[in-house]
């Protein structure tokens, strides 16, 4: 289950949230190929493989989605799991065989979901800021996205700086392989990180949570060169370009990841013996999602799971 599966199921009730046709939700799918159609390579997809879902889906032929980015490919072509096709909060789903990722054996079901969306979206990020082993790393939010973010950031070698408002996401992003953890109800975040870093700043910044106030804070300490990549969807930013300009810092984006990226992040996980399934607090069967969703929609952390 992820965060956005949250917007339609809260749609009803929230006049902000616009909702047109439904479907299924779920679009972190990892499972077993029971069936192929008609002319699907054995390479690509045969019945018993394991594998996890790239849940978007293109022309398939523009350089976007011939490159594993098929997210980019122009809105008329693009489809997106739980959002405009039906997703994996079901018994069975169908998907184009091209969207199908190798699971490896060693890699739970839930280890693979957790892959497919949050923790990939995370390995995406680092990817984007090309992060280092020497460099020190500010993590701004530590629901499931941030807390992957700690954890692969500090399984590459990184001093990781953990930022959120609850003290119970900051002992689990210590427990990830956090440096050190901030407050940010007690402390002002920018000043704690230019005190941690001796008045530099910190080399890269990750924003996962999308809040506006805690981009600000990313923006204000990253150090001269420094890289801040934005993950969590929300934030309306207002820059203070001189401000960036006189420290030569690059603002960047992050869409989740390619395929490419989701198979290099499981790779990235099985070799470094990472225990992705930490992730996740809540494991529900399908005939349990009434009350997955209610628990979901009211929990500040964890991260839940439908198990087949």
């Amino acid at each position: 289950m992820c965060g956005s599966d949250l917007h339609p199921y809260r749609a009803p009730h929230d006049p902000a949230i616009a909702i047109g046709s439904r479907f299924i939700g779920g679009h972190e799918p990892a499972g077993i190929v029971v069936a192929v159609g008609p002319g699907v390579p054995t390479h690509v997809a045969k019945e018993g493989d394991r594998v996890m879902v790239h849940h978007y889906h293109g022309c398939t032929v523009c350089a976007h989605c011939r490159t594993g980015w098929p997210q980019l490919c122009r809105p008329a072509m693009r489809k997106v799991s739980s959002v405009n096709v039906h997703g994996a909060h079901a018994p069975y789903m169908t998907t184009p065989a091209s969207t199908l990722v190798p699971l490896h054996d060693t890699l739970s079901f839930e280890a693979g979901a957790a892959i497919a969306c949050g923790t990939g979206t995370a390995w995406g990020a680092l990817e984007r800021l090309q992060l280092g082993g020497d460099e020190t790393v500010a993590v701004f939010g530590q629901g499931p996205v941030g807390l992957s973010v700690t954890m692969l950031a500090a399984a590459r070698g990184a001093r990781v700086v953990a930022i959120d408002l609850d003290n119970d996401r900051l002992a689990l992003a210590t427990s990830f392989g956090a440096h050190a953890v901030i407050n940010a109800r007690d402390t002002d975040p920018a000043q704690a990180l230019r005190d941690f870093t001796g008045g530099r700043g910190v080399q890269a910044v990750v924003e996962t949570s999308g809040s506006p106030q805690a981009a600000a804070a990313g923006l204000a300490a990253v150090a001269v060169w420094g890289k801040i990549c934005m993950v969590g969807i929300g934030a309306t930013l207002n820059l203070d370009l001189r401000a960036l300009l006189d420290r030569q810092v690059t603002v960047m984006t992050s869409y989740s990841m390619s395929s490419v990226g989701q198979q290099d992040c499981a790779d990235f996980v099985v070799e470094r013996g990472l225990d992705v399934d930490r992730l996740f607090t809540h494991r529900w069967r399908l005939e349990q999602a009434e009350e997955a969703y209610r628990v979901f929609d009211a929990q500040a952390s964890g991260k839940g799971v439908f198990v087949f």
